[in-house]
């Protein structure tokens, strides 16, 4: 009992002395520290509460492209993830199927899927699905924590700050992270402001060369992120070439420029060229040989340092300018050039001869108005940040030079990129601002001291003045973002993300606020209920990831535009009269056809729908688009002097269209009207109505999606 006592009590001991310990244990943290973690917290609240505004209509994926990664992942998840390199899809683009690895990037998929396991492994309650609609948000928010370092080692803390807010409130960026948006620009940008976080650190000349090579392996690391997620990374590739360029040119190379270049790019193209649809002919590309031309010129540049006497300087420059003309010539006759769509991301005007890369929306030159929604008064303060830059050209100041000029160009030129601009801008406005409120901050801190004032000269600044312009700039700051627009009421930042995802809004611009529009939902659960297993599914590519991935039918073309002939084929059947349609149809086995109509309750076409997509149905298999009507599908316009109006007489060649009678058919019974269409020929050959979707009208606009089926 003794020896009992004594043990206890000597536990008891060590237990009061570890609490002691615990007591004395205390984390010296300044009011300035308190300040700055408390400020970084609530900017990546902010960020995160706003991107999840959406789950008021719903938690699901948005728009079109997330459906395909979150099925990639789900395969991953249930196959293996090497299952994915031979997964051939037969659901889609039939008869022929799909192979996805090398359709696709595998990164967006394959990085949800290996998270998603190590969540599983530790028990989380959630699904893949629920797990892939919040993953936008959570990495959105990484990125504002991680633009706050890149911000302040570019500028300082100020510029760190500023430029998480700013990131955390932009409206393209807040658009394509939002809750349910799993595409590939929310690994992209992620990636893009590490990437660049971590070559510039690498490049510091007070670095150890550990952390020189630390650096440098994150962000080769980065770069491979990209190069798996995202065809876009041809940019960040393109940047660090150019940047190592202009570091030559400005007689700033250095023996860390050479080794920090050759890790990111050695890392990021190893892992381009394992790419299914990459692959090794990668290589032979212009961006990759240019980017091994640079590396040439770097060890060139190093060699050049570490040679002693002017007799081999220029036998080792005459060798090099030989090769590197050798070298160019061969460059030019045996690359393969740019893909398509990046090669007209460099000359805009080559886009207006492909009207496959018209017909989407995302691919159009950006308007100048969605810059100045974006960034607004913002705009004048990016200018102010370039300027600051440049009158101090550090290799970072350099670097955010190139990266703001670039992807402003690139912005330009499509609206899609407006989100590479973000984080390049975010931090030249926040520049632009802390040089400006630096000089005013300056003035209220000086004392003035007191001087003989002569008549008629203007006496000392007071304390005041730099005030009132210290709140002004605040003002016109915060108008940007809080002033609500004149369509919805809501600040603009809070717009962008108020609005719900793309099928819970039918993919019209409708903002219903007490519940969903739930046409191409209900449709999509009664094609996955109700059509036969079997059954192969004929509609325009833009739903065909929902029809597959909802729906779970079977498609001939989606969202991925991957073969234009059979796009081109869906195009015809839908501009053909119901006998030549019929045929397209047998040869690929369709047993229905889906058409998406808006209207209002005149029977008059909003343009939401098919009814606003016929004209690419007919450019892309390169029909006469005006043969068909002009405005709207079957009806010519003609302005009627007398009566200054505009008349709309038959065209029978429109109106006996597939499309037209499918789309007017559909219309007449939900408005409720007798319809004289005919559907199908006197054999009985032709379409005949499965399922009208019931919901609305929404404020005086009916959305129908209309089923068909096929009948031989």
């Amino acid at each position: 009992m003794r020896n009992r006592a004594l043990k206890f009590g000597k536990i008891a001991h060590k237990l009061v002395e570890g609490i002691k310990l615990v007591r004395n244990l205390r984390v010296k943290v300044t009011h300035e520290q308190l300040l700055l973690a408390s400020t970084v917290s609530a900017i990546l609240l902010i960020a995160f509460l706003i991107r999840i505004l959406p789950m008021r209509w719903g938690y699901y994926l948005s728009e079109f492209d997330p459906y395909s990664h979150y099925r990639s992942a789900q395969y991953a998840v249930d196959n293996g993830f090497f299952s994915w390199l031979t997964w051939r899809d037969p659901q889609r683009w039939y008869p022929y199927g799909i192979s996805v690895s090398g359709r696709y990037y595998p990164g967006v998929a394959l990085t949800a899927a290996f998270s998603y396991d190590i969540l599983r492994m530790l028990a989380v309650p959630i699904s893949l699905y629920d797990y892939c609609v919040i993953l936008p948000v959570i990495l959105a928010t990484l990125t504002v924590l991680a633009i706050y370092f890149l911000g302040k080692d570019i500028g300082g803390k100020a510029v760190g700050l500023f430029s998480a807010l700013f990131l955390a409130l932009n409206a393209s960026y807040i658009g394509r992270t939002s809750l349910g948006f799993f595409d590939d620009e929310t690994i992209g940008i992620l990636a893009i402001v590490v990437f660049s976080l971590a070559f510039l650190r690498s490049l510091d000349a007070e670095r150890t060369w550990n952390s020189t090579i630390r650096y440098s392996i994150l962000s080769g690391l980065m770069l491979s992120w990209i190069f798996a997620s995202w065809g876009a990374a041809i940019y960040p590739l393109g940047l660090i070439i150019s940047f190592a360029l202009i570091l030559v040119v400005l007689k700033r190379y250095s023996t860390r420029l050479l080794l920090s270049y050759s890790v990111t790019c050695g890392l990021g193209l190893f892992t381009a060229m394992n790419i299914p649809r990459l692959g090794l002919s990668y290589l032979t590309s212009i961006q990759v040989l240019g980017a091994l031309a640079v590396f040439a010129l770097l060890c060139f540049c190093e060699v050049i340092k570490n040679t002693k006497t002017t007799k081999w300087k220029q036998i080792y420059t005459m060798s090099f300018l030989v090769v590197a003309f050798v070298g160019l010539i061969i460059i030019f006759a045996t690359t393969t050039g740019l893909e398509g769509k990046f090669s007209q991301l460099l000359n805009p005007f080559e886009r207006l001869t492909r009207p496959g890369v018209m017909s989407v929306q995302e691919h159009q030159p950006t308007a100048w108005g969605s810059f100045y929604f974006d960034y607004g008064i913002g705009i004048f303060f990016g200018m102010a940040g370039l300027y600051f830059a440049a009158r101090n050209p550090t290799n970072r100041n350099v670097f955010m030079i190139l990266f703001g000029l670039t992807s402003l160009y690139f912005a330009s030129s499509m609206v899609r990129l407006l989100i590479v601009l973000a984080p390049a801008f975010s931090i030249l406005v926040a520049m632009g601002l802390s040089g400006i409120m630096k000089a005013f901050v300056t003035v209220m801190k000086d004392v003035p001291k007191p001087a003989f004032r002569k008549k008629y000269i203007f006496g000392h600044v007071g304390n005041e003045f730099s005030a009132i312009a210290f709140i002004l700039i605040m003002l016109l700051l915060i108008v940007t973002f809080i002033v609500p627009s004149r369509e919805s009421g809501l600040p603009r930042v809070i717009e962008q993300a108020y609005t719900p995802v793309t099928l819970m809004s039918s993919s019209v611009p409708l903002r219903a606020p007490d519940k969903p529009v739930l046409d191409w939902y209900d449709t999509l659960m009664w094609m996955k209920a109700r059509l036969p297993n079997d059954a192969v599914v004929a509609s325009w590519w833009d739903y065909g990831y929902w029809i597959t991935i909802i729906g779970n039918k079977t498609t001939l073309v989606d969202n991925g535009t991957f073969d234009l002939p059979q796009i081109q084929k869906v195009g015809t059947m839908f501009m053909s009269t119901i006998p030549d349609a019929l045929e397209i149809l047998k040869s690929r086995n369709v047993t229905h056809v889906v058409v998406f109509i808006t209207f209002d309750s005149q029977g008059n076409d909003a343009g939401y729908g098919d009814e606003g997509k016929w004209r690419w149905m007919a450019k892309i298999p390169g029909l006469d688009d005006n043969s068909f009507g002009n405005y709207t599908l079957g009806k010519d316009a003609v302005y009627d002097l007398s009566t200054q109006q505009y008349t709309y007489p038959d065209n029978l060649k429109g109106q006996n269209t597939t499309l037209y009678k499918l789309m007017t058919y559909a219309k007449n019974v939900k408005l409720g009207q007798t319809s004289t269409v005919q559907l199908t020929d006197e054999s009985g050959k032709g379409f005949e109505p499965a399922y009208f979707s019931q919901g609305g009208p929404y404020g005086g606009m009916y959305i129908v999606v209309a089923v068909y089926k096929v009948i031989y």
